[in-house]
């Protein structure tokens, strides 16, 4: 793996980890166009961690809230504060990681191609524009998450291990389709990612130990930084962008991005 291929992965993955336009798309696009043999395991580790540093520090100060009020559940037995968007984050993290646990073989040995990934986009962008437009007709924009919410959203991530779904898009169309504010929509979509993500890079690195691979500290730490700063600022955008005009631009990009697959 060169430089440059280590900059347009790096650059992908922080763009489109927390852009409701999936990632796995965009990771079969461009080695496909490029003709690129594959990243390395060691890459794809160092690029997880990477978004995953970023949405921690991006919500570092409601993290610290969540544990706080989390913890102050248990031993009050009361929920007060951000204690049930704490839970709701642990317990919605449930369904995918039994899906993965029990469908992830299955996925990756049937789901992975690119006819799959293609009708995923734009079954799934649609989906969102549906949900957003729903979400506007009816008016309703909750800033409290229930215990059917933390159900219904949960359950939807797990659809997310379907290639070209887009796991911040199916749980953003989920939160808001039950009527979840797009602000809470969109916290609570990113602060589920944490858990997933974690358990996603730990389960790479159990991988990775049982490999004997040449690593390229070089190209990783560059790779690394690159992929946290442009998930940083994506994050930073996407929730400005949002707030402005909606969600109808990633609709029409996963529309026009599922047609192009069809074509390679």
């Amino acid at each position: 793996m060169d430089i440059f291929q280590t900059v347009i992965l790096a650059f992908i993955q922080g763009l489109t980890e927390f852009l409701p336009v999936s990632s796995s798309a965009h990771l079969v696009i461009f080695p496909k166009f490029f003709d690129w043999p594959d990243q390395g395991l060691a890459f794809d580790v160092v690029l997880h961690f990477a978004s995953l540093c970023a949405v921690i520090i991006y919500y570092r100060a409601s993290i610290v809230l969540l544990t706080q009020d989390f913890f102050s559940s248990i031993s009050t037995r009361k929920m007060e504060g951000d204690s049930v968007l704490a839970w709701g984050v642990l317990l919605g993290t449930i369904p995918v990681g039994l899906a993965g646990l029990f469908f992830n073989d299955y996925v990756e040995m049937n789901l992975r191609s690119f006819e799959v990934v293609a009708y995923a986009t734009i079954f799934f962008g649609l989906a969102l524009g549906l949900s957003d437009l729903v979400h506007r007709v009816r008016g309703i924009n909750r800033e409290v998450i229930g215990g059917s919410d933390i159900i219904i959203v949960g359950c939807a991530q797990a659809l997310a291990l379907i290639p070209g779904t887009s796991r911040a898009g199916i749980t953003i169309t989920a939160a808001l389709l039950i009527g979840l504010s797009r602000k809470l929509s969109i916290k609570f979509a990113f602060l589920l990612s944490i858990p997933v993500i974690t358990l996603a890079t730990i389960m790479k690195l159990f991988e990775l130990s049982n490999q004997s691979q040449q690593v390229n500290w070089i190209l990783l730490l560059f790779g690394f930084a690159i992929a946290f700063l442009t998930s940083y600022f994506t994050i930073v955008f996407f929730i400005k962008l949002v707030e402005r005009i909606g969600f109808l631009p990633f609709v029409v990009y996963r529309i026009f991005l599922g047609a192009l697959l069809f074509l390679i």
